[in-house]
This record gives structure tokens, sequence and C-alpha cells, in this order.
């Protein structure tokens, strides 16, 4: 994790909040206890792991092993029965709510065998907040290829969360310092994500982004750039009608909702810094036309958002 600035407030929250293991051999452990270390940098609240303590201490030893300081100390871990035991123990050490694995986790090494217990503990995290014992979820990286190769079903984490959460439709916002985007196809081919466009997905999505931006985020009105798809944003149907066909009727009827929309843009004039002060969310039309933008202004600073649940949701980019 990159240093930065801490906030001007932090959020005091009734409830600690729940934070995922992600997949054991990656780096959402280590992700966790370089948070808790820099809790006072950015006077963070209270939050608790769900993950296998023994693999979270193992972690813990490793990275004090291997510190540059002149004398390392391994981060304690507390382990916790309640969510409610996070706020007493947090500033000892970093609560850990006990989520065993089936094997002993490797570095870099996958293992269907732990599948289970990284669905486990996404699936307790969602409960603890719908039942209170949570303010929020904040959920590691996770390897989907190892879960789909164990059974899982759904595209990705968004995905289960929507259905863990009754089936609201999820939309995925990404936020760096300076931009934030949605877009409105995601985990799909480019092929196919051009093909499922449709009014109606651009409607659905920039609505649910709008409501969210100023229900919970605080932007009213928010202001909304959508982009347009082809070069040039189509150059009047030179270069493609989508713009036309597709992306217009769906300004129309934002606009007719009262939203605050600018559009069709081109993509590649539209996250410039000028063009960034005019709009709160760019609406992008597929997968890495948002991304991209947000991993080469901010790499290090990205935070995933998943608006439309309700719950609160958010993972490193």
């Amino acid at each position: 994790m990159s240093e930065m600035a801490p906030p001007e407030t932090a959020p005091r929250l009734s409830a600690p909040i729940a934070m995922t293991m992600g997949e054991p051999a990656g780096i959402g452990v280590e992700i966790s206890l370089k948070t808790w270390n820099r809790r006072a940098n950015y006077d963070l609240p209270p939050f608790y792991l769900i993950a296998d303590p023994d693999h979270v201490r193992a972690t813990a030893a490793h990275m004090a092993a291997i510190s540059r300081l002149k004398s390392p100390k391994a981060t304690p871990v507390i382990e916790i029965a309640d969510p409610g035991e996070a706020t007493a123990h947090f500033e000892s050490g970093l609560p850990v709510l006990p989520q065993p694995l089936s094997e002993t986790a490797v570095p870099g090494k996958l293992n269907k065998a732990n599948a289970g217990a990284v669905i486990n503990a996404i699936e307790t995290a969602v409960r603890h907040v719908q039942t209170g014992r949570a303010a929020a979820v904040v959920t590691n990286p996770i390897q989907k290829s190892i879960l789909h190769a164990a059974g899982f079903e759904h595209p990705g984490h968004t995905e289960f969360l929507a259905t863990l959460c009754g089936g609201q439709t999820p939309v995925m916002m990404l936020s760096c310092p300076g931009l934030k985007v949605v877009p409105v196809t995601i985990h799909l081919p480019l092929k196919d994500a051009v093909a499922s466009l449709t009014t109606e997905l651009i409607v659905e999505r920039a609505t649910i982004t709008a409501e969210a931006l100023d229900r919970d985020l605080g932007f009213s009105p928010p202001r909304l750039a959508i982009a347009g798809l082809n070069p040039h944003a189509g150059e009047a149907g030179d270069l493609g009608n989508a713009e036309m066909e597709i992306i217009q009727p769906a300004i129309d009827q934002l606009r007719a909702k009262g939203i605050q929309v600018t559009g069709p843009m081109a993509s590649d004039s539209m996250f410039h810094a000028a063009a960034r002060s005019s709009y709160d969310v760019a609406i992008c039309m597929y997968h890495d036309q948002a991304l991209i933008p947000v991993k080469a202004l901010g790499f290090e600073y990205g935070i995933n958002l998943t608006l439309g649940l309700p719950i609160i949701r958010t993972s490193p980019d």
C-alpha cells in the first residue's frame, strides 16, 4: 500500500467494518495487516478480518522477518468470537474472526481446497452487515479462476454480493483521486460487450449511479458524463451509429428523469484534467474504457465501490 494523506475527518461508525480474507495464496491478509498497522495514519474506524488466525499469524511473522526495520515485531493477532469484540480489541491487535482453511495456504500457489473458506468469509461478512453487527464490507481480492474450478457459479465478487443481498442490480464504480468511473458492461469479451449494449442498460446503470452518488456520497445533484462507444464518439455516424441509435436516446431519457448528464463524449478526450473537472462520474460503455484511465491516473489508490446494494461494500481495485 502506498502512503496517502489522511482524511480530514474519519467516519464514526456504530459497528466495526467486516473485512474478508480474499484469496489465501494472495495479498489479502497482507493488505489487512498493513492497513491495521497504518490505522493511526488514516484515523481508521475499527475493523476485523474474517480469516484463518494461524494463516494471519504466519503472514504477520513473515512480514516482520523481511522488514527493513532493525527490530521488527509481528503484528499482534487477536481472535474474536463476535464482531462486537473488534472495537474493544482494535488498538491492541488485528481482530480476526476465525474462518479456518482446509489446507495450509502457500503464497502464490492456488488451492481449490480453500475455495470454500474464501466463499464462507464473504457470506459471513454480508450476513454481519445485514444483521447490524458490522457497518460495511471490505472485500480483499479473490482469484475467480480457482473459485470457478471449485464450482463457484458467479462471474465475480460483485455478482455474488448482489445474490447474497437479494438479487439487486449492482453497479461497479471505480474511484481514484480525481476520477470516478462506472462501466455499463463489465466482465465480457469486447465483442459481447458491444453486442449487449442497449439504451435500457445505460439508463439503468446511470440511474443507479446518480441515486447512489446523491444518497450515499453527498453529490447533489451528481453530474454524469456519458462516454461514446466509437472513436471520436462516432463522428456523427461516420465511425459508427451506436452514439445516435443507443447512447443519445439513453441521455435523453436520463435528462427526462432530471439527471444532469453530458455526452456522448469522445473517450479519448474526456479524461484529461480540465474535462474531469466538469463531471463527478464517467459512465463508460465497457470495462477497459473505464478502468484504463483510473489505473493510469491512480493505480496505487484505486477503490472499487459497489452501488445499488442495501449494504456498503468496497474493495481494493
